[in-house]
């Protein structure tokens, strides 16, 4: 009797044993990213205003993409399982996220590039000086700025505004929150877990406050669609301008959305910069900075050290990790698609400086764009958001 009962408890346990490997292959393949799969991340860096050197970059990638598969519906959202940005590096993945009534991209990386020409002069209208004011002002109008924001991310006719759920692929957008003075990350998968936390915002104004840079815009106070949560919200940029690294550890700890990913091994990074502000911007016998000149800076300088830790993290796997950005040329100068393009790559080294790499950066982001397409194929992750089962688990 004894004897029967280890033997029946040994098939018992070889019968579940097999269920359970079957659940978890079912999990990895249909709930999440496929076990043979890496984790394909986009991060997008803010700075400057017109974002002509991203948009550079993500027009390519797309026209790659398209041109590789000879399937012009294609998205840059379908390749990728999470999407970044900073400052107008936000309003892009808002751009290439915004989802339609099926579930797809609204829109083309084309069709935000044109949106930020046609729309450049009424996002950042001047704020017209009262005769009291001294001294000239740089700020613009907010009124302007939201009227086009609200316009852009709405839905039923322009009469319901889109929120951070109504994303085809989870989205972090980064601000800097002056009530609690600390970093808040807007999150699709926080926003999913209403269960625990009140973290959906309209996306128009997520946008408003991941660009309200303190020397452009008003801060923006905003608040989630229940009511229940408030952030007074200033540029990310401040803090987090290359977004890559809260990207990184997001997938790493979100286990819900990705629950393959045990390290960076698993993970796949395309990091986009959106020029440099700080170039030429010491001045005087002295090198003495102006608070402008200090700033960007900073802000590069917080940028350089996320792609120099990252490319450390990677260091056993350097091809799984690519930063593109533009070489000597600004966030704000006057640039063009060509030149960005054409120009070589550049890379940074461990210790201190950079190197000029032999390829340019339009060849870098067709190569990239070769590798997604054999590879990857269209992402795993499914359009609709994943509940949270613990507010752990979403990564923030």
């Amino acid at each position: 009797m004894d004897m029967e009962a280890m033997e029946l408890s040994k098939m018992t346990m070889e019968i579940f044993s097999k269920l359970e490997q079957q659940w978890l292959s079912n999990s990895n393949t249909n709930n999440g990213i496929n076990a043979n799969k890496k984790a394909r991340i986009l991060s997008i860096d803010g700075g400057g205003t017109s974002a002509a050197v991203a948009v550079a970059f993500l027009v390519h990638l797309e026209d790659s993409i398209q041109v590789k598969t000879g399937d012009h519906n294609l998205r840059i959202a379908d390749f990728f399982d999470i999407v970044a940005g900073t400052g107008v590096g936000g309003l892009l993945v808002a751009f290439l996220t915004a989802a339609d009534s099926n579930g797809r991209p609204m829109f083309t990386a084309k069709d935000a590039a044109k949106f930020l020409v046609g729309n450049f002069s009424a996002m950042f209208k001047p704020k017209r000086g009262g005769i009291l004011r001294r001294r000239k002002t740089r700020r613009c109008s907010s009124e302007s700025l939201e009227k086009v924001l609200r316009g852009v991310f709405s839905k039923n006719g322009k009469k319901t505004p889109m929120t951070l759920k109504d994303t085809c692929k989870p989205i972090l957008i980064p601000c800097y929150d002056l009530n609690t003075s600390a970093p808040f990350v807007f999150s699709r998968a926080a926003a999913s877990a209403s269960e625990w936390s009140s973290l959906d915002f309209d996306l128009w104004k997520v946008c408003r406050a991941a660009m309200a840079t303190p020397s452009v815009f008003e801060p923006f106070e905003l608040t989630s669609v229940d009511g229940k949560t408030t952030c007074n919200g200033v540029d990310g940029g401040l803090v987090m301008n290359n977004p890559t690294a809260a990207a990184v550890t997001h997938v790493l700890h979100n286990k819900v959305d990705f629950p393959s990913v045990n390290g960076v091994e698993d993970l796949l990074v395309l990091s986009l910069g959106n020029g440099t502000l700080s170039s030429g911007s010491v001045s005087g016998k002295n090198g003495e900075c102006s608070t402008d000149c200090v700033v960007n800076i900073a802000v590069d300088g917080v940028s350089e050290t996320i792609d120099q830790m990252l490319g450390n993290a990677f260091c056993w796997n350097r091809n799984d990790y690519i930063r593109i950005q533009a070489n000597g040329l600004g966030g704000l100068a006057p640039t063009t698609m060509e030149k960005v393009l054409k120009e070589k790559g550049v890379e940074s080294l461990t210790f201190g400086g950079k190197r000029l790499l032999a390829e340019s950066n339009g060849e870098r982001i067709e190569a990239f764009a070769q590798r997604l397409v054999t590879a990857s194929g269209k992402s795993s992750l499914p359009p609709s958001p994943y509940k949270s089962l613990s507010p752990m688990l979403d990564g923030r």
